[in-house]
């Protein structure tokens, strides 16, 4: 079974993700000769650096996704599917799908990363990442689920666990997720949960290395770490998290903290893909690339994004797995795309570092550009209008743009709703046990 594409004499480019490199691609290819097929497994684009403000109850999905067809919907070269890619088989230039199978004559992976848990079960089962709008939501229904409870809940162990989280790992969404939880308990659980005492509540970061933010300068390290300090949050810095059993974190040193949510932002690891060949494969999972973004030993398959992996002078152990890396990735890929049509030579890329930012919570964050490094309200507001600017479609920015200026004067998201999934349906003389 294939695919129902129509087959034409253009030539087919199959793009396998639409995150920032994948989309990107696509859409400065949607005008060229090319056939553009766009695979994911969702039907829309998530704006990822805003997924923690959806679990904090700042913002709604629909404010930080757009939908796919949206976005190509004038463009007749482009055909999306949504499935999954089971497979590559690169010799006869065809990738596998629960839909088909679908032939090429490029392929791009841009298919990204996950949470890398580091083969502790434990971890993966238990503590809550946030690579994606789902999980963001599962967070926040967990942490207003557990405040719910809390308020009904006399022992103070007990309670303790339900209000209480720990955040692992201090990159930009750990120090942001960690700031954006101390200004709810500042600013809006006294508000919503009058009968809980919120000094009982405890938000913990922590942190493997010596240092916050270790992709960026030990200046912005020290800001982020003392803005959470005022925020409240308590920095564990030179630990790790050794294990989680839903009620305990336990970390090297032989230490716990009481607590039942655990946020996991501690590392992330390349999505695998049947077919490839074991040798392009390096550590993260992360696929070998040439200065073109071709995969070593394969001429017509590229990867490009946070998946791939590519050496070059100012960069000798890879790039940064960051959305400025995929999008300048992408928009030179595409213009190789286009010179090879022509005939002409390729370019080979270089990564032009735009600078770094992270957000602690209102009027704080860290900026480190090429030149200057500073933070404080000014870094705010760059990253705000960074941020904005960034997201797709006038109306996400016009939503989200209203959302900030509401909460900033409110003090107040007022989207903080519990969303239950509908419980499974009963089969046919089954006892309906549930309470509710």
């Amino acid at each position: 079974m294939t695919i129902n594409i129509p087959d034409t004499e253009q030539k087919r480019i199959v793009i396998i993700g639409a995150g920032f490199a994948g989309l990107n691609l696509a859409n400065k290819l949607a005008s060229s000769a090319y056939q553009i097929v766009l695979i994911d497994k969702n039907n829309y684009h998530q704006f990822q650096p805003l997924f923690y403000q959806v679990a904090m109850a700042g913002l709604e999905p629909s404010s930080i996704a757009f939908p796919l067809r949206k976005l190509f919907q004038h463009k007749k070269n482009v055909f999306i599917r949504i499935t999954k890619v089971e497979k590559v088989d690169a010799a006869a230039k065809t990738v596998f799908t629960p839909l088909g199978d679908l032939s090429y004559d490029y392929l791009v992976l841009a298919f990204g990363v996950d949470t890398n848990f580091f083969g502790n079960k434990n971890l993966e089962k238990l503590t809550i990442p946030m690579k994606s709008v789902s999980e963001a939501l599962y967070l926040r229904n967990a942490i207003l689920n557990d405040y719910e409870k809390a308020i009904t809940t006399a022992d103070f162990d007990t309670r303790q666990g339900l209000i209480d989280i720990v955040v692992v790992g201090g990159g930009p969404t750990g120090v942001e997720v960690a700031g954006a939880l101390a200004e709810m308990k500042k600013y809006i659980l006294p508000k919503d949960y009058q009968e809980l005492d919120c000094e009982e509540i405890d938000i913990y970061l922590i942190q493997g290395g010596d240092q916050l933010l270790q992709g960026m300068s030990a200046e912005a390290g020290e800001g982020a770490k003392s803005f959470l300090e005022q925020l409240g949050v308590k920095v564990i810095l030179d630990k790790r998290v050794e294990d989680f059993d839903g009620s305990f974190v336990y970390m090297d040193d032989g230490t716990s903290i009481r607590a039942n949510k655990v946020i996991w932002a501690a590392g992330i690891q390349g999505n695998r893909i049947l077919g490839l060949p074991d040798q392009v494969i390096t550590y993260g999972n992360r696929i070998k690339v040439d200065r073109f973004n071709r995969i070593e030993g394969l001429e017509d398959i590229f990867a490009v994004g946070d998946i791939c992996y590519m050496e070059e002078e100012a960069y000798p152990q890879g790039h940064p797995q960051v959305a400025q890396v995929a999008i300048q990735q992408s928009a030179k890929l595409a213009r190789n795309f286009k010179r090879m049509l022509k005939g002409k030579a390729i370019d080979m890329f270089s990564y032009k570092d735009k600078g770094s930012m992270a957000t602690i919570g209102r009027n704080r964050a860290v900026v480190d550009l090429p030149r200057y490094k500073f933070k404080g309200f000014f870094a705010w507001i760059i990253w705000l209008i960074v941020h904005l600017f960034s997201l797709i479609g006038v109306k996400n920015k016009l939503f989200v743009f209203i959302n900030w200026i509401w909460n900033y004067f409110t003090y107040d998201q007022s989207l903080r709703l519990i969303i239950k999934p509908k419980v499974e349906r009963k089969t046919v003389g089954e006892k309906d046990n549930t309470l509710i």
